[in-house]
């Protein structure tokens, strides 16, 4: 497969495809290990919450920043030191579980260290591919990347985190910390773009040049469209999904290792997402595509809120995950068309601040509602907002892209 890869996309594609497949494995295990990390410190579901915000604060706090240090900076180089810090720091988790020292407080600082890394490598990662594949290949480059996502993250790493953190706790961070470090020395492989990025004197002050790609993006109509329904979907689906664990415990009834193959639901419906996204945008359009992922949203939050049979939960899951894929894939690849090179990683991080800032405060408010009400009121809240924001985004999404790459770039 990687042969093949190398041969349409490029040598260098490949090494960063090897490098996101490993590192999404790694992931995968300490987002199952993670959460059954801190249920087994408290049964607190708002602790057991903000473990999910901790690591997604970041986005909100400091991705701006990340994005216009991004494109001052050699976004290869800066991808492996931000791995290689994510590697130490949760090899040091790991050392503190198998002492027996580990603490809620010694989680949040290593999440927060965690979360703070993805604000540089994802929007790096983000910026650097359109550096590194043809204009006319990204869909196929983003369908192969969010296909390894789903293989790696969904379906191998969420069974196995939860099968290593029955058998020895530390197990899955550790496994993590190593796959960061190869992850690392695969893109260390990359070879120097043909146009570096410029030295930091011919930038602009930091937040002029942070304020220039908020201004591209607020002027974008559709891709503002588009960051403001998933931030706003965000703040739904993680108010919903942070006390999923303890949604699997008490309605359904499942075991620990049950969590880690129910959440391999997600994984079966994200590859056949990937599979098929090019095909149904092809054969509906992206404006019917993108709506009708939005109803899918609204309609996935309704039934987990009514249900309590598995075989269903499992059914709406795949669903819910094949659309995320056709989203992700259809808006990656037309943000990373229609940005200037210049302006990817400003842009991206400011559609990253709406997009996973909204899933840092759906994170907070899920543990906060869940500890006041039933279980299931952050499912049903989540369908309400859902069903707002397909009516407020429905009509700008049959915007042209066409129209909009006639905006200026400055």
């Amino acid at each position: 497969m990687r042969a093949l890869v190398s041969a349409r996309l490029g040598a260098d594609f490949a090494k960063l495809w090897t490098a996101s497949a490993v590192s999404n494995i790694g992931d995968g295990v300490t987002m199952a290990a993670g959460p059954l990390l801190v249920a087994s410190i408290t049964d607190n579901p708002a602790l057991i919450a903000g473990a999910v915000f901790v690591q997604q604060l970041p986005w909100l706090l400091f991705a701006l920043l990340s994005g216009a240090y991004v494109d001052r900076l050699d976004r290869r180089r800066l991808v492996v030191a931000v791995n290689l810090l994510r590697a130490l720091a949760l090899a040091t988790l790991a050392l503190t579980i198998a002492t027996g020292t580990v603490t809620v407080a010694v989680c949040y600082a290593v999440l927060f260290l965690l979360g703070t890394g993805e604000t540089l490598a994802d929007t790096a990662m983000g910026a650097l591919l359109p550096s590194l594949v043809a204009a006319d290949r990204l869909p196929s480059a983003n369908s192969r990347l969010y296909a390894t996502f789903t293989i790696g993250n969904q379906f191998v790493a969420k069974p196995l985190g939860a099968w290593l953190f029955v058998i020895a706790a530390a197990a899955p961070f550790g496994l993590n910390a190593l796959t960061f470090a190869v992850a690392a020395a695969l893109l260390a492989g990359i070879r120097p773009t043909s146009a570096p990025a410029p030295q930091a004197a011919a930038h602009p002050p930091i937040l002029r040049s942070i304020a220039e790609g908020v201004r591209w993006l607020w002027r974008h109509r559709l891709l503002r469209t588009l960051a403001l329904s998933m931030g706003l979907g965000n703040v739904a689906f993680c108010a919903a999904f942070a006390v999923f664990v303890l949604y699997c415990r008490q309605r359904l009834g499942v075991s620990d290792v049950g969590y880690g193959f129910l959440l391999t639901a997600f994984a079966v419906g994200g590859l056949a997402g990937t599979a098929v996204v090019t095909r149904l945008v092809r054969t509906f359009g992206r404006t019917a595509v993108l709506r009708a992922g939005l109803v899918i949203e609204m309609v996935t939050h309704l039934i987990l809120a009514t249900t309590t049979a598995v075989w269903v939960v499992v059914t709406v899951l795949v669903v819910f995950s094949a659309h995320g894929m056709v989203w992700g894939v259809t808006v990656a690849s037309l943000r990373q068309r229609l940005v200037p090179n210049r302006l990817l990683g400003r842009v991206g991080s400011a559609y990253a601040v709406l997009d996973l800032g909204g899933a840092a405060v759906g994170s907070l408010l899920g543990g906060l509602i869940a500890s006041t009400w039933d279980i299931t009121t952050p499912f049903w809240i989540a369908a309400a907002a859902m069903g707002v924001v397909t009516l407020a985004a429905w009509r700008p999404l049959a915007q042209s892209p066409n129209r909009s790459e006639a905006i200026e770039e400055s």
